[in-house]
């Protein structure tokens, strides 16, 4: 089974890292382009709350469904229930390092479907596209928490 680790730090409290993620806007925000994210229903980000949403991923429509579990003030995991992968598991922890300082840890479980889909997960989770997908999800957490700390 794949497994993706991204780790950063952001100069901002743990609070104002919590606060961010459990914004209903967040996935929205993180989403990089030219992957566009479209929101059925988002609720707010507790134990057993589901997000729906649909990723155009140019002319490609990847609908998903995932429920958050393990949700805490220092983190979550969002299980994909429905959607491209055969299984997708996305754990964000929140590590304060001191007072303004927090480490933001993305560890990722997934496996690739089988047939067409399988082909396209292969190319959208491949090691080089998390990891630019990542790099802006940690550019754009720093600039929404730059004011935070």
């Amino acid at each position: 089974m794949p497994v993706f680790d991204y780790r950063f730090v952001v100069s901002a409290p743990l609070d104002a890292v919590r606060d961010f993620h459990r914004d209903t806007r967040a996935l929205k925000r993180l989403t990089p382009p030219p992957v566009f994210v479209r929101l059925h229903r988002v609720e707010p980000l507790a134990e057993g709350s589901v997000s729906e949403f649909t990723l155009w991923v140019g002319p490609l429509p990847l609908r998903w469904t995932a429920v958050h579990r393990g949700v805490s003030d220092r983190g979550f995991t969002d299980v994909q229930v429905a959607g491209p992968a055969a299984k997708w598991e996305h754990t964000h922890s929140f590590v304060p390092l001191d007072a303004g300082h927090t480490e933001i840890r993305e560890h990722i479980e997934y496996e690739h479907a089988g047939g067409a889909m399988g082909l396209v997960t292969r190319i959208l989770f491949a090691k080089a596209n998390l990891l630019g997908m990542f790099f802006y999800r940690s550019l754009v957490t720093r600039w929404h928490l730059r004011s935070a700390s």
